[in-house]
């Protein structure tokens, strides 16, 4: 990935007009890992050769990088699963016609999907399950094509305290009192109840002149205009899918490590790329079609397409791509984890065994198969000293074609990056 990034992404720079966050994520990506960034020396003790290891960027976008990042938040959040508690997987997801609105408004947008998600979910399991919720929401802003395609994944346990917080209680289905399947939620019911508050929360946005609405999208400045476009996407249910615990048995593990490989890294990793060849770039992707069952396929992109779709999913600066609500929130997880524990009828499992440290590991020499000890070692420089210093104009540092001066990458307005 980190190869065909500093390929093509010249091209993709020199033809769309890229927003200020996505040059500065770029220019931070292909120098990861390179002489600009420094790092350590290390020596074998046996033979005195030695190799160079560079500094990584850390930025959560990164391909190459940030898999202790992963393994904290896989690690903090398995201290939120309980035994004896089946765990669902709920995805909530917008249609396709939000999608050019939110490239441009992604805090306001993405923000309200938060909110609207949890609102719905909140709201329909105190009604049918009489108990207190909690969820841990994860953004995803991808299909597999690499379009943008929002939508949450969200980890529900089905069960919690009463309302009263005096028992624990399940959730069941209404009518089949003997079923053994687990039952979270009525997923119509719920996608009806999540469209509405989305639809209302959109409303008050544009109403309130929250929304950057431009070109053809300022007709939704009109109220007549606006209804009118709403009511084509409120004509149908909305996409929610409840998935239940395999087999009926919970193992949430599964879901946790499948969410974690998106909390960093971007939208697609190394092993499913194909060939990069002739300016194309190929790659797997699981077809639309889901009357075949979703097979996967080769998918090409051009190279500059691939490097546009690819940092169409870089977020806002600073903005959170996991939360945790309801009783895992943070000012209230403790006390509602503590509550759970009382009134669950299972024993409180072993002491888990601390994390091991995710301090890099030191290279092994190719001639003696024995570790590097090492001699020298060099902070990574911050991002305003590498800008500010001309880093490029040094031949004999890594350049990828092109400079970036302080103020990001230089871009010709050919097209609107979004």
């Amino acid at each position: 990935m980190i190869d065909i990034l500093r390929k093509y992404t010249p091209k993709f720079m020199s033809w769309y007009r890229v927003p200020q966050q996505v040059q500065s994520v770029l220019s931070k990506i292909l120098l990861c890992r390179t002489p600009v960034l420094k790092g350590r020396l290390y020596e074998c003790p046996e033979c005195g050769s030695r190799c160079r290891v560079y500094n990584s960027c850390t930025d959560r976008h990164c391909p190459q990088c940030c898999g202790a990042r992963r393994a904290d938040w896989l690690e903090k959040t398995r201290e939120l699963l309980l035994p004896g508690v089946n765990y669902f997987q709920v995805v909530f997801t917008l249609p396709n016609r939000f999608s050019p609105l939110i490239l441009g408004n992604r805090q306001e947008l993405y923000d309200l999907l938060f909110r609207s998600a949890w609102r719905s979910l909140d709201e329909v399991l105190r009604e049918t399950g009489k108990f207190q919720p909690a969820a841990l929401m994860v953004l995803h802003t991808w299909n597999q094509e690499l379009d943008h395609h929002p939508h949450l994944h969200a980890v529900v346990p089905g069960g919690g305290p009463s309302l009263d917080g005096e028992s624990w209680n399940t959730s069941h289905h209404p009518t089949q009192r003997n079923r053994r399947k687990p039952y979270l939620v009525d997923n119509v019911l719920l996608g009806r109840r999540f469209r509405k508050k989305f639809i209302d929360g959109f409303r008050r946005l544009v109403r309130a002149g929250k929304l950057r609405l431009e070109g053809e999208w300022a007709k939704l400045l009109e109220p007549e205009k606006l209804e009118e476009w709403l009511s084509q996407v409120t004509g149908s249910d909305w996409n929610v899918f409840v998935e239940g615990p395999p087999n009926g048995k919970s193992k949430p593990d599964q879901v946790l490590k499948y969410l974690a490989r998106y909390v960093t890294g971007g939208p697609i990793s190394d092993s499913r790329m194909l060939s990069d060849n002739n300016d194309l770039v190929t790659f797997w992707a699981r077809s639309k079609n889901k009357a075949n069952g979703n097979p996967s396929r080769p998918f090409e992109l051009s190279g500059k397409q691939f490097v546009r779709r690819w940092s169409m999913h870089i977020l806002p600066q600073g903005y959170t791509r996991s939360r945790r609500f309801g009783g895992y929130h943070a000012g209230k997880c403790k006390a509602y984890l503590d509550r759970c524990r009382e009134l669950l009828p299972t024993p409180d499992p072993p002491p888990a065994a601390p994390p091991e440290p995710m301090e890099p590991s030191p290279p092994r020499c190719p001639r003696c198969d024995i570790e590097m000890v090492c001699i020298e070692q060099q902070r990574r420089p911050s991002w305003k000293e590498v800008f500010r210093r001309g880093i490029y104009a040094d031949p004999t540092i890594y350049s990828p074609m092109f400079h970036i001066p302080s103020t990001g990458f230089p871009a010709t307005a050919h097209e609107p990056y979004g």
